[in-house]
């Protein structure tokens, strides 16, 4: 696959707070261009199926789902095929399906992907579809496992799930499903204290409304845009973003200083259609939309954009800082390199500096882009057409979700702090 031969995956080694050397992620290489126009996808058929009479159903009728085929290979051995939406396409094979049966039995249930692709999401299981827990390792058995530390070459190229089903459905996913439905119910939950505005700013492909909450003093001339969710199945980088949004929310003396001061715009769920759909990467065109900035083939990214220039034209002010939130092997920050000026000079440096020495023990692992075109990623693209500070933030599949909530919370803190202070800021456009 083209995009496997994108991914830089050599390995460096760091110490540890506690002592211990571990291998460090390198991140992706460069970007390259592809083409952004809508091309078809396979859409899954959603059904429950069930086998033995009965005693035995799975289900991927619901949003997010992915299963698309399952097969019965002996009284309580099951295979689920998972499949991309369509290909090329980034390795990130996302799974969500239930299971359930007649009378509780153990069974075993093979995840299978197409040739070339190898397993990434350990499996969460749920009795209700909204708390999760790890399935224990002793219930999964790998095939074939990669000899790499991180990523697509890392995985083994199937599992084998040991599961214990009953009358009620168990549900088993490759990361926790934060669905559209979910996402809005969380932004909705931040309007209770009047602080925060929603608004639709765009329609996905499919027609679902790409939604922005807005909080702050929205007349200011100082903005900031957080945006996450360009690729259904990073959910980790998610949830650090609503840390993130959450951080900025809190009520306390420095936050309320900061939004009187500094209007925020964050668009939680980029695409959509591509998480309701349980696709791997793309949207419902079936496009990576991380590499239509600038293009702007797909109405998603085309709507962000259009906010971006509307919103300086009618505030009479610019962005000064904008926030990625993606999922990815290992944690890491793509910031761009210290060569490029923008309109808030050394923020992300001072920004990376204060979470280092805010979280006792941390050592972020940053890779600075050193290229700034093509700009068909949201950072380029943020920093390019409008002069601001701008970063992917990416967080490990498998990253501990407490570290996340702090990682999230204190990048905010900590840029809130920054951003206070006088003398961080141009007021003419920078010249690149």
């Amino acid at each position: 696959m083209k995009s496997l031969r994108l991914l830089l995956l050599a390995l460096s080694l760091v110490i540890t707070a506690d002592g211990q050397q571990r291998p460090v992620y390198q991140g992706q290489g460069p970007t390259v261009a592809v083409e952004t126009t809508s091309r078809p996808i396979e859409k899954q058929t959603r059904s429950v199926q069930t086998f033995s009479n009965g005693a035995v159903s799975f289900s991927n009728d619901f949003d997010g789902s992915r299963m698309n085929a399952v097969t019965m290979d002996g009284p309580s051995s099951f295979t689920v095929t998972i499949t991309p939406e369509n290909t090329p396409v980034n390795p990130s094979p996302w799974y969500a399906f239930k299971v359930r049966s007649r009378s509780p039995q153990t069974i075993s249930v093979r995840l299978v992907y197409p040739e070339g692709v190898r397993h990434r999401y350990s499996p969460l299981i749920s009795d209700s579809g909204t708390e999760w827990k790890p399935l224990d390792r002793q219930f999964i058995k790998e095939f074939e496992k990669g000899s790499a530390d991180f990523g697509p070459s890392a995985g083994p190229k199937s599992i084998e799930m040991t599961l214990i089903v009953g009358k009620r459905w168990l549900w088993v996913s490759g990361q926790e499903l934060e669905t559209s439905k979910k996402v809005y119910s969380w932004m909705s939950s931040l309007t209770k204290n009047g602080r925060v505005q929603i608004e639709e700013i765009g329609k996905s492909t499919e027609g679902r409304s790409l939604k922005m909450m807005s909080f702050g003093n929205l007349k200011s001339k100082k903005n900031i845009v957080v945006i996450s969710r360009q690729h259904p199945p990073e959910v980790t980088g998610y949830f650090a973003m609503q840390a993130f949004v959450e951080a900025m929310l809190a009520d306390s003396q420095s936050t309320r200083a900061f939004l009187k001061e500094w209007a925020v715009f964050v668009v939680p769920m980029m695409n959509p259609d591509g998480v309701d759909g349980g696709h791997w990467r793309h949207n419902a065109g079936g496009v990576d939309l991380n590499r239509d900035w600038t293009v702007f083939n797909q109405p998603e990214g085309r709507a962000v954009s259009a906010f971006l220039s509307r919103r300086e034209a009618e505030s009479g002010g610019r962005f000064y800082f904008g926030i990625d939130f993606h999922s990815t092997w290992d944690d890491i920050y793509y910031p761009m390199d210290r060569k490029f000026q923008s309109s808030a000079p050394g923020l992300i440096y001072e920004w990376l500096d204060a979470i280092k020495t805010s979280i006792p023990g941390y050592e972020p692992n940053i890779r600075p882009t050193e290229n700034l075109d093509p700009a068909i990623v949201s950072r380029n693209y943020f920093f390019k057409s409008h002069g601001m500070e701008a970063i992917v933030f990416e967080i490990g599949d498998n990253t501990s979700r407490d570290f996340i909530r702090k990682k999230g919370e204190v990048g905010a803190i900590e840029l809130m702090r920054l951003l206070s202070m006088p003398g961080k800021l141009m007021t003419a456009t920078p010249a690149n």
